[in-house]
């Protein structure tokens, strides 16, 4: 039996990986050599790896590692994963999903930098949104607030008034940090309690409002 729940927002803040774009290939394929490079469990590395920038899941893999080390070797690892786009594809309902928000409040909220979140939309066959928050534009990863804040700042919303979509448990903790409400999106999200989960987009319809709110129509 299905149910169908109703959130209303003046904005919606959209991760990518694991949202918009099945990654999953690229990063286990990229991360699982960084693995082996340092000796560690690949299974358990790729527990901690999903949705966080690659310096911020380092310091949590090599505690006591030298941070500029960190983000030295997270320069190589985003440059590893830009040029590996095969299997990247699009999450079911992505494309038809970016097409029904023309027009409304929406932003790209991303711990890939320009160039990485290029290359993935690109390879998935959807559209970037006019609005992103990508690994430059934040001083902090993702489960801090910081880049969901600075999409609703930047989109002139309150916090309140946005609804996150996001797949992975870094990033429903930040949508959470930040005052918003979450829709998880895919097989991870359902372990982190987001306010509504869906197996993916094709279980999102989006509705515009006279009052110029958006309706998001969610089927479980």
């Amino acid at each position: 039996m299905t149910a169908t729940a109703v959130l209303t927002a003046r904005a919606l803040l959209l991760d990518m990986d694991g949202t918009l774009v099945n990654s999953d290939a690229s990063v286990e394929r990229v991360w699982r050599r960084w693995a082996d490079r340092h000796g560690l469990d690949g299974d358990e590395v790729m527990k901690v790896v999903h949705g966080r920038q690659g310096y911020a899941s380092m310091a949590l893999l090599l505690p006591g590692r030298p941070m500029e080390q960190n983000h030295a070797d997270n320069a190589r690892m985003l440059a590893e994963e830009t040029a590996d786009t095969e299997g990247v594809v699009q999450v079911p309902g992505a494309r038809e999903f970016l097409a029904s928000l023309e027009g409304l409040p929406h932003a790209l909220v991303t711990s890939a930098d320009v160039a990485l979140s290029t290359a993935r939309m690109a390879a998935a066959g959807l559209r970037q949104p006019d609005v992103r928050v990508t690994a430059e534009s934040v001083g902090a990863s993702k489960p801090d607030p910081e880049g969901f804040l600075k999409g609703a700042a930047e989109l002139g919303v309150a916090p309140a008034d946005c609804v996150v979509l996001e797949d992975s448990g870094a990033g429903i903790a930040a949508g959470r940090a930040a005052g918003m409400r979450v829709v998880g999106i895919g097989p991870r999200a359902g372990f982190h309690a987001p306010d509504a989960v869906v197996e993916d987009l094709t279980r999102v319809r989006v509705e515009s409002a006279p009052d110029g709110t958006i309706r998001l129509h969610i089927t479980r």
